[in-house]
């Protein structure tokens, strides 16, 4: 089953599924800035586009393009933006 996600009014949207693998989303954002909280641990990559990031513990943001990732732990929460739409795929572990 193919389930569809919606956050901050539509400007993020995603489509859940399930492989052998686990439980993943792939999805979309808009320009702007977005606060996340994991109930799992989340490796973000990046498809299309660019992710800016402030991951737990940082102080700097740090840029994440086209095939670059990111992890994030349990029970966290994450910042991201970006300046155009850009595509990204999450894997939950």
């Amino acid at each position: 089953m193919i389930n569809v996600n919606e956050y901050f009014d539509g400007a993020v949207k995603s489509l859940a599924y399930t492989t052998a693998d686990g439980k993943s989303t792939i999805g979309v954002i808009e320009s702007g800035e977005y606060e996340f909280g994991t109930s799992t641990h989340e490796t973000m990559v990046v498809i299309e586009g660019e992710l800016i990031a402030l991951l737990p513990g940082e102080q700097d943001w740090k840029t994440f393009t086209n095939g670059q990732s990111f992890e994030v732990p349990t029970n966290a929460s994450f910042k991201v933006k970006t300046s155009g739409q850009s595509s990204y795929l999450c894997k939950y572990k």
